[in-house]
C-alpha cells in the first residue's frame, strides 16, 4: 500500500509544474577496488568478483536513467527542477537546525524500517516499491557477498530511514526536501548533478559567497565542514550520531553521502576532501553497487532475516532512539 500525503507549504519554496526539458547524461566514474581500512586499522579486500551489476532496472531501463522514456520519468524531472530552486544555503541551516533537536519520536530502529512500508521515493526512477524492501534488498546482498562485515550488513538496511521524514509524524516534509540526489549548497553547483539547468532559479546561483568553485569552504576541509542539501541522509546521520551508535566511521559516511552521486559517481568535489573523506569513499564505492543495483522485484522473506537484523541493532544502536 502506497500513501499520498498532503505536503505543507514551506517558506520560500517553489511548487512543481511540468516540464518537458531533458536533462545531460551523468558522467561515469570507475570503480574503487583498493584495500579498504576501517576504524582501528582492520583491513578488507573488496570483492567486486561476486558481484554482477545488472544491466536493466525493474522497469526494464538502464539505471539511473533520466532521459529514458517512461511513466515515471515527467514526475522525477519535476521533482529535481523544485529539488533544485529550493534546496540553498539558507533552507539547508534551518532544516538542520529544527530537525537536528530530534525531539518529534521515541522509537526502535526496526520500528522505523516498519514505517517504511508506506512509502515510496518519487525522485527514484528505479523503483516503485516500498522502501523497507529496497532496505533488506541491498542489506541482503551485501550480507551475500561480505559475510563478516556486519557493520555493513546494518548500514544497508538503514540508510534510507531519513526517509520517514516524508511522514505526518515527523512533519510531512515535501518528497523534495527528503529524497533525491545530494550536493553541497555553499558553492557552485556541479554540471554533473542530474537536471542541473533548475539550479539557475536558485537563490544562491548568482550569489558571489556562494557560487565560486570553493564558495564559503576551503581546499580540503573535510565534507563534514560542508553543508549538503537537506533530506534523508543527513537527517539520518544525525539521528546515528546524536543516539551514539558504535558503528564505525564508514558507516556515518555512507549514511550521509550515499545519495551524493556527484562525487561517488562523478569525482566531483573532491578539491573539498580530506584524507579521512577520501578513506571512507572507497567504502561508499563498494556500498553504491548493492544500493543501486539491487533494487528488484524480488521479494525477501521479512520474518526469516529479522532475528537476524534485530541481533546487530542490539549491538550498535541503544533499544530507543530519538528522531
Amino acid at each position: 500500500m502506497t500513501i499520498v500525503i498532503d505536503q505543507p507549504d514551506l517558506p520560500g519554496a517553489v511548487a512543481e509544474k511540468d516540464v518537458v526539458e531533458n536533462p545531460a547524461d551523468d558522467a561515469a566514474a570507475a570503480d574503487d577496488a583498493e584495500e579498504l581500512v576501517l576504524d582501528g586499522g582492520i583491513t578488507v579486500v573488496p570483492q567486486p568478483e561476486n558481484f554482477v551489476a545488472p544491466q536493466i532496472n525493474s522497469f526494464g531501463q538502464s539505471f539511473r536513467d533520466y532521459e529514458a522514456d517512461g511513466a515515471r520519468q515527467p514526475g522525477v524531472e519535476n521533482f529535481y527542477r523544485t529539488q533544485h530552486i529550493n534546496q540553498c544555503v539558507d533552507f539547508v541551516k534551518r532544516m538542520r537546525k529544527e530537525y537536528g533537536m530530534l525531539n518529534r519520536v521515541e522509537m526502535s530502529i526496526w520500528e522505523c524500517c516498519e514505517l517504511l512500508n508506506d512509502v515510496v521515493d518519487e525522485s527514484d526512477p528505479d523503483l516503485d516499491e516500498p522502501q523497507i524492501e529496497h532496505l533488506l534488498q541491498t542489506a541482503e546482498s551485501i550480507r551475500k557477498d561480505y559475510p563478516n562485515e556486519d557493520w555493513l550488513h546494518l548500514t544497508g538496511l538503514i540508510h534510507d530511514l531519513g526517509k520517514v521524514l516524508l511522514l505526518p509524524s515527523f512533519g510531512g516534509l515535501p518528497q523534495w526536501a527528503v529524497v533525491g540526489d545530494t550536493f553541497p549548497v555553499g558553492c557552485a553547483f556541479d554540471e554533473s548533478i542530474v537536471h542541473h539547468k533548475y539550479f539557475s532559479q536558485n537563490p544562491d546561483y548568482e550569489n558571489p559567497a556562494y557560487n565560486t568553485k570553493y564558495g564559503m569552504y576551503s581546499e580540503g576541509c573535510g565534507l563534514s565542514n560542508v553543508l549538503m542539501s537537506f533530506g534523508h541522509d543527513d537527517y539520518m546521520y544525525l539521528v546515528a550520531k546524536e543516539n551514539k551508535t558504535t558503528l564505525p566511521s564508514a558507516a556515518l559516511f555512507i549514511i550521509r553521502y550515499h545519495s551524493f552521486y556527484a562525487l561517488h559517481k562523478s569525482g566531483a568535489y573532491n578539491h573539498l576532501m580530506n584524507e579521512e573523506d577520501t578513506e571512507n569513499l572507497k567504502w561508499l564505492h563498494v556500498f553504491n553497487k548493492y544500493d543501486l543495483y539491487s533494487k528488484s522485484k524480488v521479494r525477501i522473506d521479512v520474518e526469516k532475516v529479522k532475528p537476524y537484523y534485530l541481533s546487530l541493532i542490539d549491538k550498535y544502536f541503544p533499544a530507543k532512539l530519538k528522531w
